[in-house]
């Protein structure tokens, strides 16, 4: 287990991963909670202050699934499943250490987001993450 969760927050991952990537699929879910494990994980930029699953998904501007009715309804058994195998500690490439991501409306990456390269991309989204040595826990 890579951080400490509550039944509830399990709960919350499962829906988060729903609410932002439904339409990539299972691995497109299991990428989006990366990125929020990700920020729990991680001491630098804007989540010095995330502690929590609950501190990174409701953290302000952060993820607009917050707000989509997928988020809003209970997370069934399959979804679950996704987010404690994440919670286990399963990584995803591009996602590994990605600590943001976003659809662009064109369908294409930009090499940097944010000033943050490019890790990759997944059907619909765009990964991003830390040079190496600026987010020392996620590497």
């Amino acid at each position: 287990m890579l951080i400490n969760y509550s039944t509830k927050e399990l709960d919350l991952l499962a829906r988060i991963m729903r609410a932002e990537a439904l339409a990539e699929g299972e691995l497109g879910m299991l990428m989006v909670g990366n990125v929020v494990v990700n920020r729990v994980v991680a001491n630098c930029y804007t989540f010095t202050d995330v502690d929590s699953i609950t501190d990174a998904i409701y953290q302000k501007n952060q993820f607009s699934g917050i707000n989509n009715s997928l988020f809003q309804a209970s997370p069934t058994t399959t979804e679950k499943r996704l987010a404690e195998r994440i919670l286990r500690g399963e990584y995803y490439y591009p996602a590994t250490h990605a600590l943001w991501f976003y659809a662009p409306r064109n369908n294409s990456c930009q090499s940097t987001w944010y000033s943050q390269p490019l890790a990759g991309k997944y059907k619909n989204h765009c990964f991003y993450r830390p040079e190496k040595g600026i987010c020392h826990e996620l590497y």
